[in-house]
């Protein structure tokens, strides 16, 4: 095999809201932190140990806008993309470094009950809170079945 793949695919709990940035011509992306968890047990003491990694997720234009409008912090989320690093110059003249997520598939995991209860626990943005108490069950639902890729969905007969 000659050729090269550049996947990722992720399951994980948004840890801050969608970061919008828009651009001249009505482009836009949207930047949020993904965790993801790995538990084992430690052999010689016996403990539970969870390790947390966080990544960097980039979205653009409308799928950005469904995940501003959508999701907020810890709400769970599939997301299917590609690696992409990135550098820039700091303030101070360092060279700084980023690896991202671009995004190109995506899928809400948290159902609206999830996503309320979660918001009642963690009152961070209250004017979200009321945007999705105030949107419909049915978009919330369908949004949630929705993704972001171009492609048609198939039709199959899997029992799962």
């Amino acid at each position: 095999m000659s050729g090269t793949l550049n996947k990722v695919m992720l399951i994980g709990h948004l840890g801050d809201a969608v970061k919008m940035h828009y651009f001249e011509g009505g482009n836009c992306i949207g930047r949020f932190p993904i965790a993801t968890n790995e538990t084992y047990t430690n052999k010689q003491t016996g403990e539970r140990v969870t390790n947390t990694d966080w990544h960097n997720v980039v979205v653009r234009n409308k799928a950005a806008e469904i995940c501003e409008k959508y999701l907020s912090k810890g709400d769970k989320i599939y997301v299917e993309g590609r690696l992409k690093n990135r550098q820039w110059q700091a303030e101070d003249g360092t060279t700084r470094y980023a690896t991202e997520v671009h995004v190109q598939d995506f899928t809400f995991l948290s159902t609206k009950q999830e996503s309320m209860n979660n918001a009642q626990n963690n009152p961070v943005q209250p004017a979200q809170q009321q945007q999705k108490q105030a949107a419909p069950q049915q978009n919330v639902a369908a949004q949630q079945n929705t993704t972001a890729s171009s492609e048609p969905e198939e039709d199959d007969d899997l029992p799962f």
